[in-house]
């Protein structure tokens, strides 16, 4: 018989992430379908990133990362600025690609066949773990804020939730979520 005696303490660094959806745009003003076209942020949609860059100033991040979509990386860059951090891009993030949904008025899309060419759920599922394993490497231990889209924000939440994206409460424009991995 062994006995075994131990005083020892394992100390996990944990990563936080502040998960954002991109602030409006024209096309979310117009209910258009974006998917992965680059997007512009309309006036509320400066402000909407302003005010979470306001409401964030005092917080410390390591890194901003964001989609490599235009409308992110707009409103990654306006959170940025009181923390002085440039922005890095991936596009791990990027919104669900819709295709031929693409550009259509989405109140005309309910009800209606899915193209073939939509990204299959279990591609943007795959895709929302890569960038969960991608901040996990990259910033071990680190305060993280990622500007991505509704859809893909949704995906990484049930990733990192272990649930289906259905149990997952849709985000509105720069609304901020945290994470902790």
């Amino acid at each position: 018989m062994y006995t075994f005696a131990a005083n020892f303490s394992i100390t996990i660094a944990m990563t936080t992430l502040y998960l954002v959806r991109h602030g409006e745009t024209i096309d979310n003003a117009l209910q258009l379908m974006q998917g992965q076209i680059q997007g512009e942020l309309n006036d509320t949609g400066i402000a909407q990133a302003t005010r979470v860059s306001e409401e964030l100033a005092d917080r410390h991040f390591d890194a901003i990362v964001a989609s490599d979509l235009k409308r992110a990386i707009d409103t990654a860059k306006i959170i940025a600025r009181p923390h002085g951090l440039s922005v890095v891009t991936t596009p791990l993030l990027r919104e669900r690609d819709w295709g031929d949904f693409t550009g259509r008025y989405i109140p005309e899309l309910k009800g209606q066949p899915w193209p073939d060419n939509v990204e299959p759920i279990d591609k943007l599922l795959d895709r929302a773990g890569r960038f969960l394993d991608f901040i996990r490497n990259e910033y071990e231990g680190k305060c993280v804020l990622a500007v991505g889209h509704g859809i893909v924000n949704k995906a990484i939440q049930a990733v990192h939730r272990g649930c289906q994206m259905t149990e997952v409460e849709r985000m509105v424009n720069a609304e901020v979520r945290v994470l902790t991995l």
